[in-house]
């Protein structure tokens, strides 16, 4: 006859639980109220990580350097460019993967954590879990990355008091939408556009390599974040906009603290420059 020892039966249960609670949650998911900002995987070269991306019906719309080692995929779909095409919101149309040579991984950007960030009262967590659940599949063995924020401060994140949010947007141009298209088009022969994505007939967003001074600050604050490279550029309703850098590199960089944000205080005044100067 089998004994069952009770002492040793609950740590079994114990065992059972925690294994079954953790298969629940997916990498990305919102788990104890907070959301990790990026999906890390395996490395992978860029190729492989395009090839993926298109078995799995994303849209594949550039592979851009950003650094020593590292290349930013960025991608859409369906789901993100409905969700994203609204006033303000054309930022929450693409994700990216960042080939990181360096640091011998993928990462790629939570569409939880970002989509909440970037649409607002406009997010939608049903159709957002569909497209982590799709890149889940794509990639798997992916894992929560360190950098998180709870899920509930997202929509109205800003760094500390004083410092930008969402919503605080710096426009670098003004003009129609087809002549600062024709403009940014023509500046330095288009080297500087890594992608174009229209959206409608009067909203566009662009993503925009900064120069090679000014991009290098990812190599102060952490190159595994390195995505939020190309700048991306909105252009609609008779101007073209950029998230407040302040912005976006606090919210790319959840752990950042404010000793490494002064290594690169300089840096925000310089994007801004950069992104005006192509539309002149």
């Amino acid at each position: 006859m089998y004994i069952i020892h009770f002492k040793q039966f609950p740590v079994t249960v114990l065992t059972a639980i925690t294994l079954l609670s953790s298969s629940l949650f997916g990498a990305g998911e919102i788990k104890d109220g907070k959301v990790s900002a990026y999906l890390r995987g395996a490395f992978q070269d860029a190729s492989s990580v395009q090839s993926t991306l298109k078995s799995a019906n994303f849209e594949v719309l550039s592979t851009t350097p950003v650094g020593s080692g590292l290349t930013t995929i960025t991608f859409t779909c369906p789901t993100l460019k409905s969700l994203g095409n609204k006033t303000q919101k054309g930022f929450a149309t693409t994700l990216r993967v960042l080939v990181n040579k360096k640091d011998n991984q993928i990462s790629i950007t939570n569409p939880l954590y970002f989509e909440k960030a970037f649409l607002q009262k406009d997010f939608d967590e049903a159709k957002t879990n569909k497209v982590l659940n799709k890149i889940n599949t794509s990639f798997p063995s992916l894992q929560d990355s360190k950098d998180h924020m709870k899920a509930k401060k997202l929509s109205g994140y800003h760094f500390m008091f004083g410092m930008p949010y969402y919503e605080d947007m710096d426009t670098v141009a003004k003009g129609s939408h087809d002549q600062l298209l024709q403009k940014i088009n023509a500046y330095n022969g288009g080297k500087n556009i890594a992608f174009t994505l229209p959206l409608s007939k009067d909203r566009t967003l662009i993503g925009f390599n900064l120069s090679d001074a000014t991009a290098k600050f990812v190599q102060k604050i952490g190159t595994k974040n390195a995505a939020l490279l190309p700048y991306p550029i909105l252009v609609e309703d008779g101007s073209a906009k950029i998230l407040a850098p302040k912005y976006y590199i606090a919210l790319s960089y959840p752990q950042l603290k404010m000793s490494q944000f002064m290594k690169i205080s300089d840096i925000p005044g310089k994007i801004e420059k950069e992104c005006e100067s192509a539309f002149k």
